[in-house]
């Protein structure tokens, strides 16, 4: 397989995840589920320290939820224990309730993998798709702008 090149966009949120026994197969590479609480916790930093919503508190006090509504992955190269993979976060579309997301794993600028996520807003209480607060979009889109994505 070909290596894809991968250079993250200026701005764009990137987390460097070490690769651990507990994610890996007995192959000593990621178990593909794993990948999923990886991307998961990329989003959680992502709100908290770039948007500046502070995630649990959107949960816990503000009761949303952002449900996985749609996964596509590409498995590209194989991961293993002791490496050290960087996620990006990429923006690609800000609907009423929903986010598509885009997450680059990468190492040394090779791409090893890449998701496209769409998740929702929802009320905790009624389980029930909610519109994206206007504060909340207008970070959305300044995140989309800022790493060339708008």
């Amino acid at each position: 397989m070909k290596d894809s090149r991968f250079v993250p966009p200026d701005g764009a949120f990137t987390r460097t995840v070490p690769i651990r026994f507990s994610h890996c197969d007995p192959a000593g590479i990621v178990y593909f589920p794993h990948y999923f609480n990886m991307f998961n916790g990329l989003i959680e930093d992502w709100y908290t320290e770039r948007l500046g919503m502070e995630y649990a508190k959107l949960i816990l006090g503000d009761r949303h939820g952002f449900p996985f509504v749609h996964i596509e992955t590409d498995f590209k190269i194989p991961s293993r224990m002791g490496e050290q993979l960087d996620l990006t976060l990429l923006l690609e579309r800000v609907g009423r309730s929903s986010l598509t997301m885009v997450i680059v794993g990468h190492l040394a600028g090779v791409e090893r993998l890449r998701a496209r996520l769409v998740t929702a807003m929802t009320s905790l209480e009624t389980h029930q798709s909610v519109e994206l607060p206007a504060n909340l979009r207008e970070k959305l889109q300044a995140y989309m702008k800022q790493t060339g994505h708008e």
